[in-house]
């Protein structure tokens, strides 16, 4: 809104803000930002496929996948991201080994998502689902989500060169768990279902140790005060569920059993849900 200042005859036009005077670092001005927001696509379900999880296995663990996410797009809008698998865990052993930075190890990473994005992108053309470059992808996921029953995208978020220092090590903290997360929190998705070749989480990891217990439900601040030696999930997850003003769980679960997929999008407890 502009006003215009009378007493002093100047006449030009001012913006009215509660910000323009104000730092943005003030606490008590960020406070004072608290809004309901607005759900831009609250009728679509974001679903991550693994890529070490369920792409790199091939045709055995893919196809079954594919026909469960087929079955899905019959009645829901789908948003389906895609992760690196075995090539972005290659990339980033020689990446590391050659001293490269967390941001170009992410920039590489988004590269291999995108790849497998066009892989499960052809395998579903035949359902009207295409991937979508992440240049255009942001800006006309609206329109594509209008047009055609569901779209495909590299999970990875964009940062880029910009990607967050990790606490540990130089892997990148945000992968294609958090991205897909990042996407459903922005556009206010129904839910986020991620998909492994796990059934959610244990207390130990299920592949070494066979008495590893199943946890069907758990908060952020539970995982935080057990200290998993492992997780089948990126950790920034839970920083990100606990600030999320959209999205306040993630399911999830195994694509081995690809009616899995199907009964979580449907709004079924069949894996691990995670919740602030």
């Amino acid at each position: 809104m502009t006003t215009v200042l009378e007493s002093n005859g100047d006449r030009r036009h001012h913006l009215d803000s509660l910000l323009m005077r104000e730092s943005l670092l003030d606490k008590e001005v960020q406070k004072s930002t608290e809004a309901p927001v607005i759900r831009m696509l609250p009728d679509t379900y974001v679903v991550k496929i693994g890529g070490r999880s369920i792409l790199d296995k091939g045709r055995s663990a893919t196809y079954p996948v594919r026909d469960a996410l087929g079955t899905l797009l019959e009645s829901k809008k789908l948003i389906i991201g895609t992760g690196g698998g075995a090539r972005t865990r290659h990339v980033f052993s020689i990446g590391i080994d050659l001293g490269m930075p967390s941001g170009v190890l992410a920039e590489l990473a988004q590269a291999d998502a995108l790849g497998n994005a066009h892989v499960l992108g052809a395998l579903l053309a035949p359902y009207g689902v295409v991937a979508i470059p992440p240049e255009v992808f942001g800006h006309l996921l609206p329109l594509f989500i209008r047009s055609v029953p569901g779209v495909i995208f590299t999970g990875v978020p964009p940062y880029s060169l910009w990607e967050h220092p990790p606490a540990i090590g130089r892997i990148p903290p945000h992968g294609s768990d958090s991205g897909a997360f990042l996407l459903a929190e922005c556009f206010g998705c129904q839910s986020v279902t991620l998909v492994k070749d796990v059934n959610g989480l244990y207390d130990r990891d299920p592949k070494i140790d066979k008495d590893a217990n199943f946890i069907s439900e758990i908060s952020t601040e539970e995982v935080r005060k057990r200290d998993f030696a492992t997780l089948p999930f990126e950790r920034v997850l839970l920083d990100l569920l606990d600030y999320s003003r959209q999205i306040s769980q993630v399911q999830i679960v195994n694509g081995l059993e690809p009616d899995n997929i199907t009964a979580a999008v449907n709004g079924e407890h069949v894996g691990t849900i995670i919740h602030r």
